[in-house]
């Protein structure tokens, strides 16, 4: 049983008569002893003896069935035992036996509201604010109740006693228009909205607004006045010119939209989401009609690119624009150019970047993007991922290993295990290409360790172990996952068929091996010569020989491979 109560909020009325008083010496025992039980049952609660607090509580309600505090206390009990008729009853008779404690009107309230009994709610809500009219909590309630039942005008009298609590504001004007609306009151929205424009005559907004609002009433010529009115005061009111905007599009004058639209993608005074906003309309509205020139939005880009620009935003939005549209790839990338000139740290614009050239080759470009953004984005491991990419293309081994070493020491605990696992896998390769193999199977530990299913690493190291004869109930382990994935991969399959090989598992790794040159007609040299070593150790050379020169023709010139063809036989390294 679990019992809410906050203890400290209710108020006991406790009080020990003394026979001044004129109690008969029962009614004085009486109260003796409900005190008792009634404190006890406290205790017990506050100690977390709920059971035998629940039942010293129901034995001094019996003894003094008129005390508000026993039903107050017991209430919870029946809250959490799901008997929601006696918890109500029992929280109705404490707030009717203390018409005054706003405590239990307030639970009463909070209890009728979680049973969705908003006539009740409404009650208990406006007897606890005649106890205390300095709540503007209880009437903010009373609001979201009085809305619930639709009672309009209430909610309006709710507002009002708010305003003379905090005074006048936008917001509660703003609230009463919206109720007179519902209301169909127009002339009291339009009297609200006069006087909030008023009694802020310096504020322009207000009087946008209120043209706004005799536009959607049909008053198009005061509504024009108004706003032009606003624009003599202030030229670059972005507001104003939206709302002629729209007053101009519902009346066809394209040439009017147009001048505005360019005004207000040119002004500096215009917010970047205003003009991100006006494009997408552009852009949007151009889809719909299935305008495929997009010559109009990339002059209205020029436009709002015309002026200086706090962020790549709009540059961004351009680039995405482009390649909707699938223009040339090397025009998208000056704008993603750019916008890393505008906001150096924008890593989205650099991956971008970087993706479009990788395909190029351009490797050297690739790696000066990424050491700059390496200091703005220092924890962004995929800068570093795409140097070392670059560096391992161009054979800069050394400085590939560096670049990655640097983007290792970035992991957390949150870092993406797909990019850890590849780097690491990258380690390992370069360090199994410099023969430091100890160092190598560490890595392929590393990058398994965080992605397990990695395959494609998983088949390296296992090839590199057997090629170094460790291992190799670890190596035959990984290599059978690899070929579980992905049971048609003719690399996979060979590597499990050598790895057989040298555990001496000859006839079992004829079966990979034929498998794999079943699954590839164009096999590598490296996996006929496997073959070829594979047929000569079950005692078929004359197959043997057949792969070993397929392997010779296909350009391996192993000293190893030509001096098994002449001798017959199988030779080890």
């Amino acid at each position: 049983m679990k019992v809410r109560t906050n203890l400290s909020k209710v108020v006991l009325t406790i009080v020990l008569l003394g026979g001044s008083l004129g109690l008969h010496a029962e009614d004085y025992d009486s109260l003796q002893s409900y005190n008792y039980f009634f404190l006890e049952g406290v205790r017990q609660q506050e100690m977390g003896n709920l059971t035998a607090a629940f039942d010293l509580l129901r034995h001094a309600r019996d003894l003094n069935p008129n005390a508000p505090e026993v039903y107050y206390l017991l209430a919870p009990y029946y809250v959490d035992l799901k008997d929601d008729t006696r918890s109500r009853a029992y929280y109705e008779r404490a707030a009717t036996l203390d018409p005054e404690n706003s405590s239990y009107i307030e639970k009463l309230g909070q209890l009728y509201v979680s049973q969705k009994d908003y006539p009740n709610a409404i009650n208990a809500y406006e007897k606890l604010y005649a106890l205390n009219k300095a709540r503007v909590d209880v009437l903010q309630i009373l609001y979201q109740l009085y809305g619930s039942q639709n009672e309009f005008q209430q909610m309006i009298n709710v507002l009002n006693r708010i305003e003379v609590l905090e005074g006048s504001s936008e917001q509660i004007s703003l609230s009463k228009m919206q109720i007179y609306e519902q209301m169909g009151e127009k002339r009291k929205e339009y009297d609200e909205l006069k006087s909030l424009v008023d009694s802020h005559p310096l504020d322009l907004n207000y009087k946008v607004m209120f043209g706004n609002w005799l536009l959607q009433n049909g008053k198009k010529k005061e509504a024009v006045k108004l706003y032009r009115n606003v624009l003599k005061e202030e030229p670059t009111n972005a507001l104003a010119k939206l709302s002629l905007l729209d007053y101009y599009r519902t009346i066809g004058d394209q040439a009017t939209v147009d001048v505005i639209t360019q005004e207000l993608l040119q002004s500096p005074k215009t917010e970047k989401e205003t003009k991100i906003a006006l494009l997408r309309q552009v852009i949007s509205s151009n889809q719909q009609a299935n305008v495929s020139d997009s010559a109009e939005v990339m002059k209205l880009f020029s436009q709002a690119l015309s002026v200086p620009q706090t962020d790549a935003d709009i540059l961004m939005m351009k680039a995405a624009y482009m390649s909707l549209k699938k223009m040339p790839k090397t025009e998208i990338n000056r704008v993603y150019e750019q916008a890393i000139d505008v906001e150096p740290d924008n890593s989205r614009a650099r991956i971008a970047l970087i993706q479009n050239i990788w395909d190029t080759g351009d490797y050297d470009k690739v790696i000066a993007i990424c050491r700059p953004a390496q200091e703005y984005n220092p924890e962004e491991m995929v800068f570093y991922y795409f140097q070392g990419m670059a560096q391992y293309q161009k054979h800069e081994n050394d400085a590939a290993l560096q670049t990655f070493r640097k983007g290792v020491s970035q992991i957390k605990a949150d870092s993406n295990p797909d990019v850890v696992s590849d780097f690491y896998a990258l380690m390992g390769e370069i360090l199994h290409e410099k023969g430091r193999l100890a160092e190598s199977f560490q890595a392929y530990d590393s990058c398994l360790q965080w992605k397990p299913d990695n395959i494609a690493a998983m088949n390296n190291y296992a090839y590199y172990l057997s090629e170094a004869n460790k291992d190799l109930p670890k190596a035959e382990q990984l290599s059978y996952k690899t070929i579980k994935a992905e049971p048609n991969n003719s690399t996979f399959l060979d590597t499990y068929a050598w790895i057989l090989f040298q555990q001496k598992r000859y006839e079992e790794a004829k079966i990979y091996i034929d498998q794999a040159i079943r699954s590839d007609s164009t096999l590598t040299g490296v996996v006929k010569e496997h073959a070829g070593d594979i047929y000569a150790m079950t005692g078929d050379i004359d197959k043997a020989l057949e792969f070993w020169q397929q392997s010779l023709k296909g350009g391996n010139q192993s000293a190893v491979l030509k001096k098994k063809i002449q001798l017959k036989k199988y030779v080890a390294k």
